[in-house]
């Protein structure tokens, strides 16, 4: 049986093996997770995917045939974020369950 220093960095470093691929697997079923944000009331819906690149976009004709472009920028704007801060929201939570809520930067 192995005593001293070594066996328990082999251990360490077969744990953060293991995490680092829980981590891989989570960032991969995330990218392929679709986030909606909505304003207006639901009037304008921005989808993105867990890379937060926008994959659709929904406004409601009542909304666009207003003819106020400045509202609906706003309202495009609006949902756009509200749709991306769910998804940095939601994979900073599933990373912290990986890691415990400990921060690695660069990491994810």
């Amino acid at each position: 049986m192995k005593k001293g220093f070594g066996g328990g960095m082999q251990q360490l470093m077969k744990q953060a093996n293991q995490m680092q691929n829980r981590m891989k697997k989570v960032q991969d079923e995330l990218k392929e997770r679709e986030f909606e944000g909505t304003a207006g009331g639901g009037g304008v819906t921005v989808k993105v995917n867990g890379e937060t690149v926008i994959t659709a976009v929904s406004i409601q004709e009542d909304v666009f045939s207003s003819g106020d472009a400045e509202m609906l920028q706003d309202l495009f704007l609006a949902a756009a974020n509200d749709a991306i801060k769910l998804a940095k929201d939601t994979s900073q939570k599933e990373m912290e369950k990986i890691t415990g809520g400990f921060s690695m930067p660069g990491m994810f």
